[in-house]
Parts: structure tokens; sequence; C-alpha cells
């Protein structure tokens, strides 16, 4: 009998370590707002957020709204301004990026184009939150005839927080297509001595990314895309003295990318950022 409850305690304890588990982590939203067929002038304000599943606001991610702080009503009072007034006196916006009215043929970003926006599991604190579902809102307004207040358009996104890694491709909604979704787990190497003796450099990089690994018998090493696409994989001899690999990635994109770098027992991954 007593061993029964040892082992029901146990699976508890367990269950309850999965229920509040935090991992850290780095989601990478792309998304391409295309011009509406119609009342669509040269402008648009636009709004991003992160929220959980069960509606908790956990962070303001961009917010482009000029003079026009009426026509983002649901972002407004979600991140704790009123529906009237999404303006950045209101709200934190210390983790976004902020800005007048979108323009199209003008500025950057530009209107009628494709943001990518990065979320680093954090709330506003700075804590790392707790695994689950989350979803990326977006609401725009580009009609300046709209009632006050009032938005064109609103859409979510639902992905899944956690230690597995997850990659989605949701249905188009006109406007707002091309949409991917990628939760990037921070790996843990099996040994965190191999873990401290990798490092990567530049960050950002112009083209070049030098991989450094003293002592550690490295066989592979491979370049991930923010849609989790393999874009370099490099093949080592692990038995040679060699201590650094370069990557050429002067023909990719500027953006976020995942460098894991595994020997044949272990990995580990790092973050880089391409900017040519």
């Amino acid at each position: 009998m007593k061993s029964k409850l040892l082992l029901l305690m146990s699976m508890l304890f367990s269950f309850s370590a999965f229920l509040n588990a935090q991992t850290d982590g780095t989601l990478t939203f792309t998304f391409t707002h295309s011009r509406p067929a119609s009342n669509s002038g040269e402008g648009d304000l636009l709004a991003v957020w992160v929220e959980r599943s069960d509606g908790t606001f956990i962070k303001a991610k961009m917010c482009y709204d000029g003079d026009e702080t009426e026509h983002l009503p649901v972002f407004a009072v979600k991140a704790g301004g009123t529906a009237s007034n999404s303006s950045h006196s209101n709200i934190d916006m210390s983790d976004a990026t902020a800005g007048a009215t979108l323009k199209s043929g003008s500025g950057s970003p530009r209107a009628w184009s494709t943001y990518t926006v990065i979320w680093d599991g954090k709330d506003l604190s700075g804590t790392v939150v707790q695994d689950g579902d989350y979803k990326m809102f977006i609401e725009s307004a580009w009609d300046a005839e709209l009632g006050h207040p009032e938005h064109d358009y609103i859409t979510d996104f639902t992905f899944t927080k956690g230690s597995v890694a997850q990659s989605l491709t949701p249905t188009s909604v006109s406007p707002i297509n091309t949409v991917s979704l990628v939760w990037t787990p921070a790996a843990l190497s099996l040994d965190s001595v191999y873990k401290t003796k990798v490092s990567l450099y530049p960050n950002p990089s112009n083209g070049i990314i030098n991989v450094m690994y003293n002592d550690i018998p490295v066989s592979k090493i491979d370049v991930v895309n923010i849609l989790g696409q393999i874009v370099k994989s490099i093949t080592l001899d692990p038995s040679r003295s060699q201590t650094s690999q370069s990557i050429d990635l002067s023909g990719h994109a500027n953006r976020l990318y995942i460098i894991h770098v595994s020997t044949n027992e272990t990995s580990s991954s790092y973050k880089v950022v391409l900017d040519k």
C-alpha cells in the first residue's frame, strides 16, 4: 500500500511539473498583409500582440497607429488602454516595434508588406511564461471612414509553446497570407561542458558565421531557417583536430537562423541573426 501511495505521489508531482513547465525559447511569426481589394487607402494601422489561449494578454509586439489611435480598439483594451486610444503613452511597448501609420511606397516597414515578429517567450517582467497554447493576434485598419472606435480586420493564430519545436503554416485568411509560426525551444546540450565551449561570431552577421568549438568532436553543423527548414548542412570528421568552421550564408535572406552543432552523442543550438 505504501509503495502504491509513493508511486501516486510521484506521478502527481511529475504531472504538476509538466503543467507548470516554463520552456525558454523563441517564436518567430511571419505574415504578409496584402493590400485589400476595396476601400484601401495609402495607409494601414497595424497591431500585433501575444495572448494565452485563455485570453490573458502577455505582450504587445507591434503597434503602428499614428494619430488614428481609435482604430485598433481590441488591442487597445487588451493591452490596458481604452477602446478609443491605443497610443503608445497608454500601453507598455517596451518590447514592441511602434510608429506612425504605415504608408504604401514610403518608409520602412511599409504598408501592405511582409512582417516578422519575434517573441522571446517572456512576459513584460522578463519572466518565461508557462508552457501551453498561445495566440498571435493581428488587428488592422485601412479605411479612413471607419466609425470610432472600429477596425477593418482582426484574426489570430494559435501555436503551442513547450519543449517540442513547432513549425506551422496556417491557411491564409485574406488580406493576411503566407503565415508561418515557428516555435524553437532553447535546446540544452546533454553535456553542459560542450555548450560552454562553443561560440559563434559575429552575431549579427553580414553573411559569414564562424563556429568555434575547442576540444569538441563535432560531426555535423546544420543551419535552420524560421520555417524549420535546413538551409545548409556541413558534415565533419570528428576524429580530426579541427576547432572551427566558417559558414557562408551571404546568399540567404536577412532573418533569424538556428545553428545546430552536433557530435555523435549530443547537440546544442544557437541563435544568430543575418543582417547584411
